[in-house]
């Protein structure tokens, strides 16, 4: 009996451990097992969460540059509806007498259609007569001021070689094909973006160094793509070269652009170590623009070109003929009044005002801001990163005048600007022309005001006699002699970014900052 009972208590024993043994081994939930497959599978941590309930983590991908900064490949743009289906029937310019049609001058698609783009029909007279031999591969010279469509000249030859020219040598990193020299970081960055502009359709890229600027982020731009066009100021290009960041030797086109003014400012010598480092004249092609001819500039010339086509468009063609002229005789201290009623009684929205020192351009924008009129000072004391601030701003529309001495508005290339005002007149008939040059152009029409003082005066036949014209003289209506009113507001927040040379004609080293002397003549001046 003892036994019959044993063996009922083995068999219950028996029996629940087997069912137990099947409970432990049963999946708790089928999900569960599929989740941690998937985890196992794709490296993820076996928490018992769901594909569902798990919150997803996806890679964060990294931004792409705008269009501007890394261009589209020609697959890249051709994959888009409006690159397949443009040609050139969508570019109709029909014929006019007296005047070149770009569709004239067989030049490739991806930069007809980024002529189109930019909305240009009809060449300028400077692109009329340098583009058919420049793009045959001749040097040329041209006598041209900003503002005439230079720049788009040599630009649109340069990209029309690059483009169909065979590349002897694979496009590498550092390593040109050509490049442009500019006196001022002003003139590059325009420069630059205008060649941005017409090589947006294409695989080029277009680099701009300068000095004034972090210098290791533009020694990165050499290695992170080819770089195809340079565009450069002498003493940081000479940097990189010295460092052995960047090598001239497949420089197939050269530009010197406003070599008057590399002269000017003392820049020749380093363009000439810089030319040392390209192919020899004649393996490359080099055109040369100066705003005057005189015997350094054709010596220069005949130094770096070869047989050179010559174009010159007279100053008076550029100005003249599109710009209204006007001087002021005032007094030294009616300067001011005058300068804010032609403002605000006016109601002008988009002005320069020249003058020829630092220190007045600082006093003649702090005067202004302290009367309500939004300003600012561009000079050669005013840090880069403040300059491009200050255009940027100016052309939106947020400053309404600009205060500039020659240095910082020579190459300004702003549209709409209505009306250049000369605070002071230059002392350089050259000068004058620059100055009125920033208005009127494009074929649109400006006015020039500008204020001769009893010292100032003296300048007045030497300008007209540089023009071939006499200038409209006249004495300020009562309306632009009213007494200033009181003060606004306080006067401008210093900059820091100003460097610490307080003195300067045209933005260049001079004497002690202070007032301007005067003559003891105190009266306004008269014309003989």
């Amino acid at each position: 009996m003892i036994s019959k009972l044993i063996q009922r208590i083995r068999r219950r024993l028996r029996t629940g451990s087997d069912a137990t043994a099947q409970t432990d081994h049963k999946p708790a939930d089928d999900t569960l097992q599929t989740a941690d497959f998937g985890a196992i599978a794709t490296g993820a941590a076996t928490s018992g969460e769901t594909d569902e309930s798990r919150p997803q983590k996806r890679r964060r991908r990294r931004k792409r540059k705008p269009k501007a900064d890394q261009p589209a490949t020609a697959d890249q743009a051709a994959t888009t509806p409006e690159a397949a289906n443009w040609s050139l029937e969508d570019f109709q310019v029909p014929p006019a007498e007296g005047k070149t049609r770009f569709h004239d001058l067989d030049l490739p698609q991806e930069l007809m259609r980024a002529i189109h783009a930019s909305g240009f029909q009809y060449c300028t007279p400077i692109q009329a007569e340098i583009l058919p031999p420049t793009l045959a591969g001749h040097d040329a010279f041209g006598k041209a001021q900003t503002g005439t469509g230079k720049s788009a000249a040599f630009l649109i030859s340069i990209i029309t070689r690059l483009l169909r020219e065979p590349d002897t040598v694979p496009r590498q990193l550092a390593l040109p094909k050509a490049l442009i020299l500019a006196p001022t970081r002003e003139l590059a960055i325009q420069i630059h973006r205008d060649a941005e502009e017409l090589t947006q359709y294409s695989e080029l890229n277009c680099v701009a160094v300068f000095g004034g600027t972090d210098y290791e982020k533009q020694r990165k731009m050499f290695e992170q793509a080819p770089v195809d066009l340079l565009i450069a100021t002498p003493g940081r290009l000479l940097d990189f070269a010295r460092q052995k960041v960047v090598s001239l030797k497949e420089v197939r086109v050269l530009v010197i652009d406003e070599a008057d003014r590399l002269l000017d400012m003392g820049f020749i010598p380093d363009v000439r170590r810089i030319i040392q480092q390209t192919p020899e004249k004649s393996q490359r092609q080099t055109l040369f623009f100066s705003a005057t001819l005189n015997s350094q500039i054709a010596n220069l010339s005949a130094q770096w070109t070869k047989d050179p086509v010559t174009v010159e468009i007279e100053p008076e063609q550029v100005a003249s003929d599109r710009v209204e002229q006007r001087v002021y005789m005032v007094t030294a201290k009616e300067k001011m009044t005058v300068l804010y009623n032609l403002i605000t009684g006016k109601q002008l929205e988009r002005v320069i005002v020249f003058c020829n020192r630092r220190d007045v351009t600082r006093r003649v924008r702090e005067r202004l801001y302290r009367h309500g009129i939004s300003c600012a000072m561009l000079s050669g004391e005013v840090s880069q990163q403040q300059r491009m601030k200050t255009l940027d701003n100016f052309k939106e529309g947020k400053i309404r005048v600009l205060v500039a001495t020659d240095v910082a508005g020579r190459g300004l290339h702003i549209e709409g600007i209505s009306h250049v005002i000369n605070y002071n007149l230059p002392e350089d008939a050259e000068d004058y022309v620059h100055r009125i040059g920033r208005t009127g152009r494009a074929g649109a029409s400006g006015i020039s005001v500008s204020f001769a003082d009893e010292e100032e005066s003296f300048y007045l036949p030497a300008i007209e006699e540089y023009m071939g014209r006499k200038l409209d003289c006249v004495y300020p209506e009562d309306e632009l002699l009213i007494p200033l009113p009181p003060p606004v507001q306080k006067a401008p927040p210093v900059d820091k970014n100003l460097s610490g040379n307080q003195g300067g004609r045209s933005g260049k080293p001079g004497r002690k900052s202070g007032p301007p002397r005067r003559s003891s003549n105190s009266g306004r001046p008269r014309r003989s």
